[in-house]
């Protein structure tokens, strides 16, 4: 038995049981369809504190199991990582990598020795005075993820915990990969979407992938070449093990890396539909000291896949969604449950023949799923 421990564990969980492991899930949300993979726990809470991520390590250590996977929530948090390992085979980057992949100056420090591109980053007591204002800048929280919180930055006093980053025109995009500690494979290349409206997404915050990413071919064949050197690179100088990912942003020349999240990443499920790989068991191979091959290319794969988060923008409460898995919809939430503005509903996969008919796939079903929502509520209010 493998634990699972993550924010949300309802990816990871699939992914592991697709591959015929035994896993139990620890997580936030406790979705309808997490509980139809495997046993689990649930600590609902509010999704902005760090109390939850404690409590859901806290009932892990009282659940016999050989090994634990963490997930996102946890990366920001090595010494609830710590605590996890505690009795058990942690299967995933070491507290004291996490302390040094996710510290911003040494991140840009070993990016730049080995002549990678990395913004300029700032921390908040020098930002005021050393921030050109003729650029763009972005405040971010040193411990945040998926763009929460980051936002627009045009002078002024900062908070502690926070950076400045310069902003960087082009593509988001991000990179799976694994790590043995000393290299790494590159699984694929994903577009994010970032703040998409049609999704309920708003500024900076992160709402799926697209996989390949919309642009011309030479320009996918460079960012993969550019992805994969990023990624034996980080591997190897901060002992990345497992499955990890690389937030960058491609200019249409370079890869600038944001960030490195030091655990197995959203866009996994977009990833494996498209190249056939098995991340699951990618990640225990990394773990162990031991670089998976990759599967080879295969025609009868879809040309293209995607993710799309959909997020409310007032309350509602959805109707039965029992059905709903059978739909290509994931993060299933239970029949009658309340999601209050701003949190997400659920998770819609799509693949096709190319990302451009995938995205538009996904859009028009978060709008359709968005208006029977506005309609139910409507209802129930003239009710």
């Amino acid at each position: 038995m493998i634990l699972l421990v993550s924010v949300s564990a309802r990816m990871l969980a699939e992914l592991a049981r697709r591959e015929g492991h035994e896993v139990m899930a620890l997580d936030r949300f406790g979705d309808l369809d997490l509980r139809a993979l495997c046993p689990g726990v649930s600590i609902l809470r509010d999704l902005g504190g760090r109390g939850g991520m404690a409590a859901l390590v806290e009932a892990a250590m009282a659940i016999p199991a050989a090994g634990v996977v963490y997930g996102a929530g946890l990366e920001n948090m090595p010494g609830l990582v710590e605590r996890l390992a505690g009795g058990r085979t942690l299967l995933g980057c070491t507290p004291e990598t996490l302390r040094r992949v996710r510290d911003p100056a040494r991140l840009g420090a070993s990016l730049r020795a080995a002549g990678f591109a990395y913004p300029r980053t700032l921390p908040a007591a020098d930002a005021p005075v050393a921030a050109d204002r003729t650029r763009r800048w972005l405040r971010k929280p040193v411990r945040s993820g998926g763009g929460r919180a980051v936002r627009e930055w045009r002078g002024g006093a900062l908070r502690p915990g926070v950076v400045v980053q310069e902003h960087i025109e082009g593509l988001p995009c991000s990179a799976a990969a694994v790590g043995d500690g000393a290299s790494a494979v590159l699984l694929g290349v994903s577009e994010q979407l970032i703040g998409r409206r049609a999704l309920g997404a708003r500024g900076y915050a992160w709402c799926g992938n697209v996989v390949p990413p919309r642009l011309p071919a030479a320009e996918r064949t460079a960012l993969g070449a550019a992805a994969s050197a990023l990624s034996a690179h980080l591997a190897g100088d901060f002992g990345l093990r497992g499955l990890f990912g690389v937030d960058l942003v491609w200019d249409g020349e370079r890869a600038w890396v944001l960030e490195v999240n030091p655990r197995p990443t959203g866009s996994l499920e977009t990833i494996a539909a498209v190249h056939g790989s098995r991340p699951f068991g990618a990640h225990l191979d990394g773990c162990a000291g031991r670089l998976p091959g990759l599967p080879p290319p295969s025609a009868d794969l879809p040309a293209a896949a995607g993710k799309a988060v959909v997020f409310a923008t007032q309350t509602v409460r959805v109707p039965d969604t029992r059905g709903w898995p059978a739909l290509g919809i994931r993060d299933v939430p239970h029949p009658g449950e309340r999601i209050a503005a701003g949190h997400p509903i659920c998770t819609l996969l799509a693949t096709g023949p190319s990302p451009e008919t995938v995205l538009a796939e996904l859009d028009g079903r978060a709008a359709a799923l968005r208006t029977a929502l506005r309609d139910r509520v409507e209802a129930h209010a003239a009710a």
